[in-house]
């Protein structure tokens, strides 16, 4: 994979690089940002992982906030589990033994090198939910990521609800739609009597004990996504493009893809 970073790189990523290639792109000093990345296609960075998240930091100043999702989708329900599935008669052991969710301590799944760099820096706090967790830092870190409510945990009691209020912004880094989690409150506020809801699993810790504990969520359908962010940018032109690194990133505010999204979705439901 370093290989193919080097061949994708004219010249390597660096944090001053990158600083600059976002004041291009827009992203103000600041700015209350959440931020979804592949650390792959930036191209070969000098420091990795941290090089972004010391650009990113150093780009929006000590006046900005960085958001990042931290899922840990490891642990929900396993009986739902199919990348890949695990035998049934493993359903009951991993319900009873696998340890809680800690924000301290619980890693990322299926997230990147970014957040999960991210999630260590001093001063990160992260929300607590099980599966769909966020760190932030910066000094609306906690209004972020307090209250994060186990029911609906991408919806109006989510982190992504406190960013449409804070009117934040969300940079993709060498990613598309498909990985903007923002889309996911367009979700929720489009959702109708004919939308389908699950019962989620998860480890948690209540008072001290840790259960195993069920809870509320909307199935997603991310498929959707693209063709959205597509039309988003068309539409209303709130897409900027520009490179970082070796890649290509997309600046927009969240507020306004929010609003689009639900739009969008509402309409196609109603087709």
């Amino acid at each position: 994979m370093e290989k193919d970073a080097i061949a994708r790189a004219a010249v390597p990523g660096t944090v001053r690089g990158m600083v600059g290639q976002l004041a291009t792109l827009g992203l103000p000093a600041g700015a209350t940002v959440i931020v979804h990345t592949s650390l792959s296609r930036l191209g070969w960075v000098a420091g990795g992982a941290q090089a972004v998240v010391t650009a990113l930091l150093a780009a929006i100043g000590p006046d900005g906030t960085l958001v990042m999702p931290t899922h840990s989708r490891q642990l929900t329900e396993p009986a739902d589990w199919g990348n890949p599935p695990v035998p049934q008669s493993w359903w009951a052991v991993i319900r009873a033994e696998t340890p809680a969710f800690d924000p301290r301590v619980t890693p990322t799944n299926f997230m990147g090198a970014v957040p999960e760099c991210f999630r260590h820096f001093p001063g990160v706090r992260r929300s607590d939910h099980p599966t769909v967790s966020f760190a932030a830092l910066g000094p609306d870190a906690g209004r972020i990521t307090e209250g994060h409510t186990l029911d609906d945990g991408l919806g109006e009691g989510s982190p992504l609800a406190r960013l449409y209020e804070a009117d934040a912004w969300v940079l993709l880094l060498g990613v598309g739609h498909d990985n903007n989690t923002s889309l996911h409150l367009s979700e929720y506020r489009a959702a109708s009597a004919s939308s389908r809801w699950l019962r989620q699993g998860s480890p948690i810790l209540v008072d001290g004990e840790r259960r195993w504990v069920e809870y509320r969520e909307l199935a997603d359908d991310t498929s959707l996504f693209e063709p959205l962010g597509k039309d988003f940018a068309a539409i209303t032109g709130g897409e900027r493009l520009g490179p970082v690194g070796s890649g290509t990133a997309r600046l927009m505010r969240q507020r306004a893809l929010v609003d689009f999204g639900a739009m969008w979705l509402s309409r196609r439901g109603s087709g």
